[in-house]
């Protein structure tokens, strides 16, 4: 082993850190040890790794360097990396920002975090969520405020918001979050990572629960990986998918290959109004400027169809099918008839089956990930009362629900990624919707924007 001689090795890609320690080019532990200073120094103005996990992190990276030394390899081997604090790791806590589970510390690991350990995974620690992971921001009473590395003075967004601070400050190469509402991909977009939403199922959700809570999976939930490059997001999403070990059987998940090698092979839809979302017009332009590069490079670019869902009807549904997972034991919360609740599902299915017809005609869907930059830190307390300032107006702070709830209530795969930096230098975001595990085809083609156009970009001060 040579040895860790340039700090901007941290700065590579999992992929990249994965092959070095493969080839014995450093070692988990003096990587591990690097990624921890790292922490112990860039958090202290963010408060993005609120649960460290140090101790436990070196031994299982000096375990990693006997097995690599034996010549085991791995998907992850000695690679450290952090998991938003809602996802349970056995011995720690996982509150979800609520005093109300302080103390509680969790007894097995989630499904997910299984895996990422069995591929060899470091875990170095838990990254900060909003109370019950509802907000647009990540400060919470339990472990405080999460800030934007690009700004301080703003939220990373929620409610994997501490993971996507971490990524971009280069704490960390790689995440896991989850999404119900946008909670991947909508910090992604506030701090400039990337960030996959998998097709509803394909990653088991067991273990991203409320402490002391177990069933089935929650509707419309996911959780799903992070990082800085889309690379990555493959190389985890291969270590996360497949079905729940009790209900595998004979099942297995083979995912369709991507459609298409170049951009020119896709048939693309570009969406950058949304009936029900305000939309910063430098967010909207900068998805419709990529539109145009694509035309120019021979893609087939559409940007209205009569098969597209018509989104209010849609969001009318996913509304309530939202606040029934969210609110399912909450106190004073009221249940929803179980006929009426069926009927939402029925209603869903509709919607599924016109987003499969359209997919029939098109390869992939461009959408603003969300529709404003990252936003200054919100206080008040009612979120009833807050606001967000779109093209110079005050617009509702949950209208921007509509944007990250395109693909959710159809159960489809998103990949979210940077596409460039407004006149005020803050990242601006863009999903890439694709059918019904089409998986491979997002993240593929994000794969190649990013090749094309230019990915991940540090925040000031951040770099090396």
């Amino acid at each position: 082993m040579t040895g860790l001689t340039d700090a901007s090795m941290l700065d590579g890609t999992a992929g990249d850190l994965v092959a070095a320690l493969a080839g014995r080019r450093i070692g988990a532990l003096e990587l591990t040890e690097a990624f921890i200073s790292r922490i112990e120094d860039r958090d202290r103005d963010l408060n993005a790794v609120v649960v460290r996990d140090f101790d436990r992190a070196r031994q299982a990276a000096r375990d990693a360097d006997a097995r690599l030394a034996r010549g085991e390899r791995l998907p992850l081997l000695g690679l450290p990396m952090t998991l938003k604090e809602s996802n349970q790791v056995e011995g720690l806590p996982s509150t979800w920002g609520s005093p109300a589970y302080s103390g509680w510390t969790a007894p097995a690991d989630a499904t997910a975090v299984a895996r990422l350990k069995a591929a060899g995974a470091v875990i170095l620690g838990l990254t900060n969520v909003p109370p019950f992971l509802a907000d647009w921001q990540s400060a919470n009473p339990v472990y405080g405020r999460t800030s934007n590395p690009w700004d301080a003075s703003r939220s990373p967004g929620g409610s994997s918001g501490g993971a996507a601070a971490a990524l971009a400050a280069g704490m960390t190469p790689l995440e896991l979050g989850s999404d119900i509402g946008g909670s991947i991909r909508v910090p992604s977009a506030l701090c400039g990572v990337f960030g996959h939403k998998p097709t509803f199922g394909l990653v088991p959700t067991r273990g991203h629960t409320p402490p002391g809570t177990d069933g089935v999976p929650v509707p419309l939930a996911v959780v799903g990986p992070m990082a800085r490059c889309t690379s990555d997001l493959r190389l985890a999403l291969d270590v996360l998918a497949g079905p729940e070990p009790e209900d595998a059987g004979g099942l297995a998940f083979t995912l369709a290959p991507a459609r298409g090698r170049t951009l020119a092979d896709y048939r693309v839809l570009v969406l950058t109004e949304h009936p029900l979302t305000p939309t910063d017009a430098e967010i909207a332009g900068a998805v419709d400027d990529l539109a145009r590069r694509l035309e120019s490079l021979g893609a087939q670019v559409s940007r209205a169809s009569d098969l597209l869902p018509d989104l209010a009807a849609q969001h009318a549904v996913y509304q309530p099918l939202l606040n029934t997972a969210i609110s399912r034991g909450a106190p004073g919360a009221t249940p929803p008839d179980a006929h009426a609740y069926m009927e939402l599902l029925d209603a869903q299915l509709a919607f599924r089956r016109r987003w499969a017809a359209l997919f029939e005609a098109f390869d992939v869907v461009l959408a603003p990930t969300f529709g404003v930059t990252a936003f200054p830190h919100e206080t008040r307390p009612e979120t009833a009362e807050r606001t967000l300032a779109v093209n110079g107006a005050e617009t509702p702070y949950y209208a921007q629900l509509g944007w990250p709830a395109v693909a959710l209530l159809p159960n489809l795969p998103a990949t979210a990624l940077p596409v460039g930096l407004s006149r005020q230098g803050l990242p601006m975001g863009m999903q890439v919707i694709g059918g019904w595990m089409q998986d491979l085809t997002t993240l593929a083609f994000a794969g190649l924007l990013e090749r094309e156009f230019g990915g991940f970009v540090p925040p000031p001060g951040y770099g090396g």
